[in-house]
């Protein structure tokens, strides 16, 4: 093979309670990139459609995360990158994740696989570092492993692929506004009292044993967030009445997809799913924010070769 297309997934990172480690992928939303061998050795980005990103390697996520893997790799050949962004930057969805995943597979597999998904997901760290200022792996994993994962340990990287119960459908309002991970980041606390710790790992673990047991209502009851949201929420316009609605919808829970200012809903069944997204929409239409939204079944594949 000398030439690879594919079609690099959207994530919700944190998964409300879950800030920094959980993640889930989706399959309706995502970028498209070509990668091509070439003679020259090196990497090189050389078509970007859809959003203004820096050609340049060393500034460009999927540049950066491509260039960590061919030094430690050394092939005797060079690459070419094409990427056709979907996703918007600053969305809270994964894009620049998109970017740095969809680069390291599509050279993996051209070059007969040499590397499994985990040392994949260390090396795009490096271009996701570039984005957010710091290297962490809630949107890549799932990203390129699949469905529903959990970020073990950064340094040793280690992640675990949890099991995604077969009616779980996600919605999603991406008001058209940026908000950048580096600055959500912060304004979160240093300290959190012991109290709202000992909650959140309650509901960390109680989602995890859901998502192995398809327990719907106890992803319901999971899916609260008592450390970050209530810092990031006062950064997206309209949070409250977004959630409020969604759950009247009939939405499993609701919470800030990654950094914001994307907000995320799971349900039980598409139906469901699409329930919620009207009543969201009906939010933001009485509002003057331009928005997008989107139902996705959970994408338990990952990245995909078109």
């Amino acid at each position: 093979m000398k030439e690879i297309k594919i079609f690099s997934p959207a994530t919700v990172a944190n998964v409300a309670c879950g800030f920094d480690v959980l993640g889930f992928c989706l399959d309706t939303i995502g970028d498209e990139m070509v990668i091509r061998k070439t003679v020259e050795k090196g990497i090189r980005i050389t078509k970007i459609e859809g959003h203004d990103l820096p050609y340049k390697t060393e500034e460009n996520v999927a540049g950066v995360s491509a260039l960590a893997m061919y030094n430690d790799l050394l092939p005797d050949c060079g690459f070419e990158i094409e990427i056709y962004k979907n996703i918007k930057p600053g969305s809270g969805i994964g894009s620049s994740s998109a970017s740095a995943a969809g680069s390291v597979y599509g050279i993996n597999e051209l070059l007969g696989k040499p590397l499994d998904k985990t040392k994949l997901t260390y090396f795009a760290m490096k271009g996701e570092a570039l984005a957010s200022k710091c290297e962490h792996a809630d949107n890549l994993a799932p990203a390129i492993f699949g469905g529903f994962t959990l970020v073990k340990s950064a340094h040793p990287l280690q992640i675990l692929e949890l099991p995604t119960p077969s009616d779980l459908y996600a919605t999603l309002i991406h008001p058209q506004i940026e908000i950048k991970t580096s600055e959500s980041r912060a304004i979160l606390p240093k300290e959190i009292p012991l109290q709202n710790a000992i909650t959140q790992w309650a509901n960390v673990g109680s989602l995890v044993h859901a998502l192995h047991t398809s327990n719907y209502d106890l992803i319901k009851d999971a899916l609260i967030d008592v450390v970050i949201e209530p810092h990031r929420k006062q950064l997206i316009p309209h949070f409250g009445e977004v959630k409020l609605a969604a759950m009247e919808a009939g939405a499993l829970g609701c919470a800030i997809s990654g950094s914001g200012p994307s907000i995320f809903a799971l349900s039980k069944s598409e139906a469901t799913a699409t329930n919620v997204e009207k009543a969201i929409r009906d939010v933001y239409s009485k509002t003057d924010i331009k928005f997008e939204t989107y139902v996705s079944k959970i994408n338990t594949e990952g990245i995909k070769i078109l």
